[in-house]
């Protein structure tokens, strides 16, 4: 089979699941890569109510769609962010913030991420993507100036908070797809490598490979893909589009999406600046065959015009490898 292309419903969150799976079948959508926010995947209803669970399933089968993934972005943040202040609150559901204290915070959204592990195999899914969040992200600037111990202590807590949910991920038989992303532990190529090593490369935590946040941060992707091949669990097609042009900064000057003084911004798959056909390319060498989930993010773009219009645009790109050398031929004569 080729790879399913998917709809990440986390920017539909105020659509009902239902509605949502009648639109994207309309487009002609393989699946759904399911968000754990708004009604479309509910962690603790489904390991409370193993009707809730086969509803969805019914839901999807009626509109001819699969699940391959679901996403817990948001409660993944809170596992190791500092500080944990309002962005959370407006972003977690109640039983997670309960008082707002923020150790405790950490503390339920590490039990959900569990949970969420456990929800994923009783639904059938084995992988979860999802963010970390970060202890030390704060400190990118490097100033005041931030000492190596502190360093060392962001990734050891990490490791600390981590490591007991990545155990509830092998016990369930579910992954972990970590999305390499500003503000979370890993964000770029080096901190991917240092956040594998303080886990010690325990296969329970790979990667989500999403293009668009490294893009703008000028990464090589074809040497990020070849490089963690073993660790791409899941593929996100998000575009960003770049425009440094001496005025716009790199660090999106705290500027909203699709304002024009930004030096970067996201836009519908297809208009921006990423090297898509290098991607698949490398995507068929080392050998992924999982999911390809578009992301819609455009802030000058309907996301039912760009939703339809990204899936025309993905399909074209994903195309089998071939299944023999173009010049065996050659040497098939007598």
């Amino acid at each position: 089979m080729a790879r399913p292309v998917t709809l990440f419903t986390g920017q539909w969150a105020d659509v009902p699941f239902e509605d949502l799976c009648r639109l994207a079948s309309e487009w002609g959508y393989d699946g759904l890569e399911l968000a754990c926010w708004g009604d479309h995947f509910e962690v603790d209803k489904a390991l409370a109510d193993d009707a809730y669970v086969e509803r969805r399933r019914e839901i999807l089968d009626k509109h001819r769609l699969g699940c391959w993934t679901i996403s817990n972005h948001l409660v993944g943040q809170a596992v190791c962010d500092f500080p944990i202040d309002e962005r959370h609150r407006a972003i977690l559901p109640s039983r997670i913030w309960g008082d707002g204290d923020a150790e405790g915070v950490r503390r339920r959204a590490a039990e959900e991420m569990k949970d969420t592990a456990r929800a994923a195999a009783k639904f059938g899914v084995d992988t979860v993507v999802g963010f970390t969040g970060s202890s030390i992200w704060y400190t990118l600037a490097m100033f005041p100036p931030t000492p190596d111990a502190m360093i060392d202590r962001g990734y050891r807590d990490f490791a600390d908070r981590w490591n007991p949910i990545l155990d509830v991920y092998d016990e369930a038989g579910v992954r972990f797809a970590h999305e390499v992303h500003p503000t979370e532990i890993a964000y770029d190529y080096w901190t991917t490598v240092r956040t594998l090593d303080a886990i010690g490369h325990r296969p329970a935590f790979g990667l989500n490979f999403d293009p668009s946040h490294m893009w703008w941060q000028q990464l090589d992707l074809v040497s990020f893909l070849w490089d963690f091949k073993d660790r791409i669990y899941h593929v996100d097609c998000k575009e960003t589009r770049t425009s440094f042009n001496g005025r716009n900064g790199r660090l999106g000057s705290h500027l909203p999406w699709g304002d024009p003084r930004r030096g970067w911004d996201f836009v519908s798959t297809g208009h921006g600046d990423v090297p898509w056909e290098d991607v698949f390319r490398t995507l068929n060498a080392i050998g992924y065959d999982g999911p390809i989930s578009v992301e819609w993010e455009d802030a000058g773009m309907d996301r039912t015009v760009g939703c339809p219009e990204a899936l025309e645009f993905v399909r074209r790109l994903n195309f089998p490898p071939s299944t023999a050398s173009f010049d065996a031929a050659f040497g098939s004569g007598d």
